[in-house]
């Protein structure tokens, strides 16, 4: 087996560790049982809310095993195609000026490959370190029998949700500048079940697959993190004009459930109107509950009003592990190696990374580094009409990470 598994870390500090196969009883998974009454998933508050730029919100808690040696955190890393690698390389980097305690265990994916074998070495390394940080990997579209990597990560380790914070910075010049909305996905039903065929020559039937668990697990997870967070509105985006039957069943749930949390207002907006809205008056939305595929979709257009994809960071999260990205999943092929790609939507990734692994402190200094870069220094890489390059960006978060220090 080719290996394709490189440790960074040093391993002479390593000893051998057990897996256990996926159906195994750990104690994490005996804590989230534990906290079920009658179905439901009761969550506690993880962290603070800090309403500092791209803060830290508060996060129904998750059963995330860590793996931690001699003071330091493991985390898998997959750099991912296009400009992955390199942007992969800047966290790394400023984490290091830091001082962060964070060693990092790298897994290529080959988007070129047919088989899994290499996906299946990345979900070994992030059951093992039970966090990673993923660039984006390529889906090559003229294979039908191709498995998308991004896909088949969510589906295998049971990422059930997506969450997108678009928020207006000052120094990004925008059509709206009073943007505050969380996108809240669920990540792994609908359209991308992956259950299509072609049923005779020429006629391709695809499933929408919507169920009642992962339905209401969303909206429970929803409305918590709107209480924890003092979010006021929660808005279900649907087609249930259309398609009564699966997106009938999501919008029951959400309305369900919204009569636990009297104090949070909730309504609904079919996906159509949705979009357009979000375009033209997005100050009216606070949380936004989304499908798989609508989640994808007003994802990329929050993020395209706040300054586009080089800024924004995406979460995922499962019961037992966690992924952090960019918020928009592009690849960047075309500038690769032209150090012209903007570095702080990674940037932000890694930050969400420390808050989860709960190095709070290195995650603030960090942050406000990109806040110090993006809004008052206004380092901007051509995406957001500056001049600078990639390289510009991270040496002067790192100047002004290392003038906090």
């Amino acid at each position: 087996m080719a290996n394709s598994v490189r440790l960074l870390a040093n391993v002479s500090q390593l000893v051998p560790r057990i897996v256990l196969p996926t159906g195994s009883t750990s104690a994490a998974r005996k804590v989230i049982r534990a906290g079920r009454t009658s179905g439901r998933a009761k969550y506690a508050c993880a962290a603070q809310d800090d309403p500092k730029y791209f803060s830290g919100q508060a996060q129904p808690a998750h059963a995330t095993a860590k793996a931690k040696y001699g003071g330091r955190f493991m985390v898998t890393v997959l750099p991912g195609d296009g400009i992955g690698p390199e942007l992969m390389k800047h966290v790394r980097e400023v984490f290091r000026y830091g001082g962060v305690p964070v060693d990092f265990e790298e897994v290529h994916l080959d988007s070129t490959q047919d088989d899994l074998e290499n996906v299946d070495e990345a979900i070994i390394a992030i059951k093992r370190n039970g966090v990673a940080l993923k660039g984006n990997i390529e889906t090559r579209h003229n294979s039908p029998n191709y498995k998308s990597r991004n896909v088949e990560l969510r589906l295998r380790l049971k990422l059930f949700v997506n969450i997108v914070h678009c928020k207006s910075q000052p120094g990004v010049p925008t059509r709206h500048d009073n943007i505050d909305i969380v996108l809240i996905r669920q990540n792994t039903e609908g359209e991308y079940s992956c259950a299509e065929h072609e049923s005779v020559p020429g006629v391709v039937e695809s499933m929408k697959l919507i169920t009642r668990e992962k339905s209401e697990e969303i909206a429970r997870y929803g409305f918590e993190f709107a209480r924890q967070n003092g979010r006021k509105k929660i808005t279900a985006v649907h087609k249930a004009n259309i398609m009564k039957l699966s997106d009938g069943l999501f919008l029951k749930c959400c309305t369900e459930i919204s009569k636990d949390y009297p104090e949070i207002e909730f309504d609904n907006m079919i996906i159509d109107n949705c979009s357009m809205q979000l375009v033209s008056n997005p100050s009216q939305f606070d949380v936004l509950l989304l499908p798989n595929l609508y989640g994808n979709i007003l994802t990329n257009i929050a993020c395209g009003l706040v300054g586009g994809p080089g800024i924004t960071s995406g979460r995922n999260y499962g019961h037992d592990y966690a992924v952090f990205e960019t918020g928009t999943r592009n690849t960047g092929k075309s500038i690769a190696g032209k150090n012209i790609a903007n570095p702080l939507a990674m940037m932000n990734a890694g930050v969400d990374l420390l808050d989860h692994l709960g190095l709070k402190d290195h995650a603030t200094v960090i942050r406000n580094a990109i806040d110090k870069t993006l809004n008052v220094d206004k380092v901007h890489t051509p995406d957001l009409g500056g001049q600078a390059s990639t390289r510009d960006v991270v040496n002067n978060i790192i100047k002004e990470n290392t003038v906090a220090q």
